[in-house]
């Protein structure tokens, strides 16, 4: 543990949603790493203190980091963080059978590997791993035992967790699953905060918070027209029919409308999916779409002010690129609420066995 906080390094940062979640939780990250420059250039601005790698996880060495960060720094690290991309772990690939999944996909095999590769010779004293809900599902096995058995032959003891961000209190139903080792600390899961309004709670007495409380005040004139999309291109007539917290199975024969458009379970979830201003948000996309919502409930594309609101990035979170470039990084990006709360937790548990070693 090196100085009165704790250190941190992030891989695959994009605009830094993990990196100030953990921020918040007492670490002082001290370099990301990325290939995309805009993001790149958001966490530069975001997090002035930091180093950057830009470039692939591929080429991303011990000798370099430490030409980047300092060897000092390095040689006692706490915690690596990052979410690998996770298209080769996505439902979507349940679909697109023309293409590999897990570790058989190139994407996979790299940002995997490269994150275990930098486990390895960093030898931080805790890890968290995050992706996508689907990395849990058994068609993906092999490769969490791969991920699993790697770290646990590094020594660490590993959890995993599927975990709701709603439950964190952020406004928005995001299934993520995540894998966090330690060396010798004992960790626990952070209890939610938050609960499903429907499903009385005796633990939590808060309810999920809804994108009404999360960006109402921010329908104003300002955002009355769309610029670029439009709101549900050519189905346009339709989106504006759709009930706030519905999608296009609204106009399936099997919802029993008089007119059906669209056959039972056809189309993507997100299919003209529209918020309801009395529930969290669906899961925010990593693409800005003119048909795949979820679309405000006054029928328009959301605002990147909105999205960031929906994801627990402050208001002033500065994001490089253009509006697609922008959306991109924060469709991508862990919520920092729910990266705070996982994050204090592996604070709690490290400094606990830091302060156990001291008294011994």
């Amino acid at each position: 543990m090196s100085g009165e906080r704790l250190t941190a390094l992030s891989l695959f940062s994009g605009c830094g949603g993990l990196d100030l979640g953990i921020r918040n939780a007492g670490f002082d990250v001290l370099g990301g790493v990325d290939n995309d420059p805009f993001s790149a250039q958001s966490h530069a601005v975001n997090f002035p203190e930091s180093k950057f790698y830009l470039g692939s996880i591929a080429d991303f060495s011990e000798e370099l980091a430490k030409k980047l960060i300092g060897a000092d720094r390095l040689s006692d690290v706490d915690l690596l963080v990052g979410g690998p991309p996770c298209p080769p772990f996505s439902k979507s690939r349940f679909y697109r059978t023309d293409k590999p999944r897990a570790m058989s996909d190139p994407v996979g095999e790299v940002t995997i590997g490269g994150y275990l590769n930098t486990l390895r010779w960093l030898r931080p004293k805790a890890f968290l791993l995050e992706n996508v809900a689907g990395m849990a599902f058994k068609v993906h096995a092999e490769t969490l035992d791969f991920i699993l058995a790697t770290a646990r032959e590094l020594g660490y003891t590993c959890s995993t967790r599927v975990l709701n961000a709603a439950d964190y209190g952020v406004p928005q139903l995001r299934q993520r699953f995540f894998i966090v080792g330690t060396l010798d600390a004992e960790y626990s899961w952070p209890e939610p905060t938050h609960h499903d309004p429907q499903t009385p709670s005796l633990a939590v007495d808060r309810p999920w918070r809804t994108s009404g409380e999360a960006i109402g005040d921010l329908d104003t004139e300002e955002f009355a027209s769309d610029e670029g999309h439009v709101a549900g291109g050519k189905h346009r007539h339709l989106l504006e029919q759709i009930p706030p917290g519905d999608n296009y199975l609204f106009f399936t024969a099997k919802r029993g409308h008089p007119n059906p458009q669209f056959e039972w379970r056809k189309r993507y979830w997100s299919f003209l999916l529209k918020l309801s201003p009395d529930m969290p948000s669906w899961t925010i996309q990593a693409r800005r779409s003119n048909n795949m919502g979820p679309f405000h409930w006054r029928n328009r594309i959301l605002r990147i002010e909105e999205v960031k609101r929906l994801q627990t990035f402050p208001d002033d979170w500065f994001l490089s690129g253009n509006v697609e470039q922008q959306w991109r990084q924060v469709g991508n990006a862990v919520p920092p609420a729910l990266a705070h709360a996982l994050g204090a937790n592996i604070a709690q548990a490290l400094l606990a066995r830091a302060g156990e070693k001291v008294a011994a």
